[in-house]
């Protein structure tokens, strides 16, 4: 990367996990401030870069970087695990390292990088309780009382789970069959969830293979959601649908999800674009 390139405060990075694709500034050094109006017009994809979250790299005290993540509609994310994997990508590269913390604001996240190219990432453990999602009333979370507003398809099963920001996931009998565009927002914004939430509907190919399209919170449909499919594969394990362990099919690829007693660890590819510059009158009032 160009010396010119990396005092630009404009300059911005274009990643993707499996398509679901992220614009990362870097403001370490200082930068421009980035607000809720900024984000939405940065994620307009034609008037704008577009992305389905914007990362802004921060100094941590804590960790290599501190990651702040918005939605396209400017709402903060408290964690996203295609992000990370591409923004562990970028501070190895950029330390010559083989594994690093992230500080995000679900907390520390470990990750390395694999002899195969990929990243991996330990999520943390998830949180279960009903309060934590969070819920608006007391409801078992491993197998949840409560049905997709509008969907007339048969629910195998529902569990949700927060992995640093809140998921719910459907088990039904042909994840392909579902109006996900439909029913995503209806779930997504229903009185059940305070603070809105991610919607996930899986279909079991075995007990190590799941096929997953996800909604996501303040973006809508993406290929891919890496704490989406952790979720899937807790989800899953609690209502005895799946083993621990699994591979994740989404829309841009698949994830191998991990459920292990340190941790919800998700493994999978970061990928680099291209890099640019904002126009100033983009990024400023």
């Amino acid at each position: 990367m160009t010396q010119d390139f990396e005092k630009n405060p404009y300059a911005f990075r274009k990643m993707h996990g499996l398509g679901n694709d992220f614009v990362i500034l870097d403001r370490r050094m200082g930068g421009f401030p980035i607000t809720p109006e900024r984000a939405r017009r940065i994620a307009d994809r034609r008037r704008g870069v577009g992305f389905d979250q914007l990362v802004v790299l921060e100094p941590s005290a804590r960790a290599a970087a501190r990651m702040v993540i918005l939605n396209p509609d400017g709402s903060e994310s408290g964690a996203c695990g295609n992000a990370t994997r591409c923004v562990a990508r970028l501070l190895m590269e950029e330390r010559g390292a083989r594994a690093l913390t992230v500080e995000t604001a679900a907390g520390l996240l470990a990750c390395e990088a694999l002899a195969d190219g990929r990243y991996r990432v330990n999520m943390g453990p998830p949180r279960l309780d009903w309060r934590e999602i969070p819920m608006s009333r007391p409801m078992a979370t491993d197998r949840l009382d409560f049905a997709p507003p509008g969907f007339a398809g048969e629910v195998l099963g529902a569990g949700a789970a927060n992995m640093g920001n809140p998921h719910v996931a459907f088990f039904v009998k042909d994840a392909e069959a579902v109006p996900l565009a439909e029913i995503g927002p209806r779930v997504e914004h229903d009185p059940l969830f305070p603070e809105r939430i991610n919607v996930e509907f899986c279909q079991v190919l075995a007990p190590d293979r799941i096929r997953m399209r996800v909604w996501e919170r303040g973006a809508g449909i993406t290929e891919a959601c890496g704490s989406g499919a952790c979720a899937t594969v807790v989800a899953g394990a609690r209502l005895g649908l799946t083993g621990r362990r699994a591979e994740v099919i989404l829309d841009g690829g698949s994830l191998e999800i991990d459920w292990t007693e340190s941790g919800v660890l998700m493994t999978g590819p970061a990928a680099l674009s291209y890099v640019g510059a904002l126009d100033a009158g983009l990024a400023g009032d």
